[in-house]
């Protein structure tokens, strides 16, 4: 019998340009909701808010919310699973994850990422920088963008954690096949942390469907609620979707933390049954521009 992945997404209000208080936040829900769970998911930005301003004190991987991430994963057993604003040198690829210099890396020379932090509960940490930075709210000229994603093996399970944005292009969330090893994808997981705006919802939903079904994978999406300090509306939305794209788990729009479980024996039955990807393109990702 395979493992099963008990997952948690909270979707929460964040607390805006506050980490004292939005860690202090989420560290209570973790003790009241997410005891027993293998993967805890928190949103975009999960210290701040989405906000160009917080550049300014961005933190680096010396900081709290780095050590205060790795402390609650060794506390709850759990990987824990976020985006923050990190400053990094230019080319910086500590701790296993996928960095480098990439779009924005020419305007914005204090080389601050939208960083996607990954604690796992024996106190390793990976990370994935943000690659698609959202050009409509200036995201581009003030961070720097990643180039490679991050591919996590954790529990017997491969697991592929993007950011926001990212949910819009389909070439760079592809689960690809090796058709040397039968059954070998690269990930079984689609994940997703996001600030989504109200406005969007209905991209929020079609997208999320979209990426379960032509990927053949779960997919999770956490996305916040209220309106932040710019006056922008969230309207939450955080889900699991199974592998043929149907809803698992739906959060509504309010703060709410969603608990589901995943079983690896469905989706490498409904792989063998349906195997699309048998007749997927191949492809190569090439260089930033």
């Amino acid at each position: 019998m395979s493992q099963d992945l008990r997952i948690a997404l909270l979707q929460a209000d964040t607390t805006w340009h506050d980490p004292a208080a939005n860690r202090r936040r989420f560290e209570a829900e973790f003790e009241a909701s997410c005891r027993g769970c293998d993967l805890v998911i928190l949103p975009e930005t999960f210290t701040t808010g989405f906000s160009s301003e917080a550049v300014a004190w961005a933190e680096t991987m010396e900081g709290e919310t780095v050590a205060w991430l790795r402390a609650q994963a060794r506390e709850l057993g759990a990987a824990i699973t976020g985006s923050v604003q990190i400053r990094a040198g230019i080319g910086d690829d500590s701790e296993g994850g996928g960095g480098g210099a990439g779009r924005g890396a020419g305007d914005n020379e204090a080389g601050v990422r939208n960083r996607l932090l990954w604690a796992m509960p024996d106190g390793r940490l990976l990370h994935y920088d943000k690659r698609h930075l959202f050009r409509m709210a200036g995201e581009h000229d003030h961070y720097v963008a990643g180039r490679e994603r991050l591919l996590v093996d954790f529990r017997g399970w491969r697991i592929c954690p993007l950011v926001c944005y990212d949910l819009r292009f389909p070439v760079f969330a592809r689960n690809r096949f090796d058709r040397t090893r039968p059954g070998d994808h690269d990930y079984d997981l689609l994940l997703f942390v996001a600030n989504w705006p109200a406005a969007r919802h209905r991209a929020w939903e079609t997208l999320l469907r979209a990426r379960a079904m032509e990927n053949l994978s779960y997919v999770a999406g956490v996305n916040r609620v209220g309106t932040d300090g710019n006056g922008i509306a969230h309207a939450g939305g955080s889900a699991v979707l199974d592998f043929a794209g149907e809803s698992m788990a739906a959060a509504g729009d309010g703060a709410r933390t969603l608990v589901t479980t995943l079983s690896m024996d469905r989706l490498r039955e409904y792989r063998a049954r349906f195997p699309a990807h048998l007749d997927a393109d191949d492809f190569e990702l090439g260089p930033l521009p």
